[in-house]
């Protein structure tokens, strides 16, 4: 029998990743033999792989990263099956290794298609499922390019990549905040102008409905109703339904006796009100629509305006589960 030395373990666990004993075992079988043993190792990854696959790896960490000249970024999720490996020191260091790759390439299959350490990044995983002794895979892969990228990754469970059109004075901070933006609020576009018609006008009567059938419970309770609002998208606020809009708040100023004179005064805020309780879907959904997170009182589309000749070109954003 081969004599091994703490030396061969040690390299073969640099290299695998996998336990002090299982490295022993697996140099001892392969009589010496480095190459073998790696085979060795990767087989039982194998094994446990096949056992694993129906096993869900809704746990993970979520790591973004961003090349050197801030041109390119990239969102992963690496998934596994428990929080306890996900929040592993060494699990999170594969993650980023992980990353550091896939910036290199343009769509999941090439990236797990691509050489790691001698093998490629699908059989890397699967070794570590054998290392590990849980189902490894990677759950999600995003990426983007623009004259600017910036990003932000929300306690290793959400991760967000952002482009803009130029790169201007204090960028870094734009870009670190709008990332957040994407990471915490969850919009799924860019802007109102991006949705389909049919999509409006489906999701517009879903949540009427949805709202008129909880008014039917609060007027059992003899509680106040909530808003039923005639539409949920600016796209749907047409200049003659802003007009509509107008002419009836004016009627209501008059009614109310308040004095022509100061309508000026009064008529923008209620124009504000009405277009924020009808664009409830854009405010969910886009980005550049929704409230600014460190200032409510200004939307996303604001902000960004506040730097200067820059815009948001795109933004990508993955999460565990």
């Amino acid at each position: 029998m081969a004599k091994i030395t703490a030396a061969e373990v040690g390299k073969l666990r640099k290299t695998t990743g996998a336990g002090m004993m299982d490295c022993k075992k697996a140099l001892v079988e392969a009589e010496g033999d480095f190459d073998k043993a790696i085979d060795i190792l990767r087989k039982k990854g194998q094994k446990v792989a096949a056992k694993r696959a129906d096993r869900e790896s809704s746990e993970g960490v979520a790591v973004a990263k961003v090349n050197a000249d801030n041109t390119t970024g990239v969102a992963i999720v690496v998934g596994c099956e428990t929080d306890f490996v996900g929040k592993n020191d060494s699990f999170v260091a594969l993650g980023k290794e992980l990353a550091d790759l896939a910036i290199e390439h343009n769509t999941k299959e090439e990236f797990l298609a691509a050489d790691f350490g001698g093998m490629t990044v699908a059989e890397k995983l699967i070794e570590q499922t054998g290392v590990i002794g849980e189902k490894i895979e990677i759950n999600a892969f995003e990426k983007i390019e623009a004259a600017y990228v910036g990003s932000y990754v929300h306690i290793n469970k959400i991760a967000a990549v952002v482009g803009f059109s130029a790169k201007v004075d204090n960028i870094e901070a734009l870009a670190k905040d709008v990332a957040m933006q994407v990471a915490s609020m969850g919009a799924t576009t860019l802007s109102y102008k991006d949705f389909d018609p049919a999509f409006v006008a489906s999701e517009t009567e879903a949540r009427i409905a949805a709202i008129e059938k909880d008014n039917e419970e609060l007027v059992r309770l003899g509680k106040t109703l909530k808003n039923v609002p005639q539409y949920i998208s600016m796209s749907q606020l047409s200049d003659e339904v802003l007009a509509k809009a107008e002419a009836d708040a004016k009627a209501e100023l008059a009614a109310e006796g308040k004095p022509e004179k100061i309508w000026d005064r009064i008529l923008p805020g209620k124009m504000e009100r009405f277009i924020s309780d009808n664009t409830t879907l854009d405010q969910e959904q886009c980005l550049l629509d929704q409230n600014f997170i460190k200032d409510e009182k200004s939307t996303v589309a604001k902000y960004v305006a506040s730097y200067g000749d820059v815009a948001v070109t795109g933004f990508k954003r993955v999460s565990l589960g």
